[in-house]
């Protein structure tokens, strides 16, 4: 029989950068006590996203930030939204094309994340901010 579970994480950010959410997420997950489904995550802003990337090695995060700060440099000129100020339409082409929703399948009570995947919310404004990320996840519960 399927059950569902649903919550809302928030996350403080320290401003632009990878902030990981693994371990909050897979300690909600195994609260659950359902074995197999699926986990979908949301972020619910247009200034952030949500990636699924290595967590072994931190280079590899600093490089996404460093090839980002060059495809969608802060105070284009070509952008005329800058209501928040040089960020605020970087921010949002960041996210848009990154992804604001991830699948994750739930296997044997776990998430069924590779070896170094981490899961990430990107914070694209330079400064701090608190970020909600819905959880749903659908699934069955193990034997009783």
């Amino acid at each position: 029989m399927l059950r569902q579970h649903q919550t809302t994480l928030h996350v403080d950010t320290r401003g632009r950068g990878l902030a990981e959410i693994t371990r909050p997420v897979s300690e909600w997950v195994a609260q659950s006590g359902l074995r197999e489904g699926l986990l979908t995550l949301f972020v619910r802003h247009t200034s952030a996203s949500l990636v699924i990337q290595e967590n072994a090695d931190p280079d590899v995060r600093g490089d996404l930030d460093r090839f980002f700060a060059r495809l969608v440099p802060d105070g284009d000129p070509l952008f005329r939204h800058q209501d928040e100020g040089p960020d605020d339409m970087p921010a949002h082409v960041r996210a848009a094309l990154t992804a604001v929703q991830l699948s994750i399948p739930l296997t044997h009570g776990r998430l069924a994340l590779g070896t170094w995947q981490g899961i990430y919310l990107w914070e694209h404004r330079t400064r701090p901010h608190r970020r909600e990320v819905v959880a749903h996840l659908l699934g069955e519960p193990g034997p009783a």
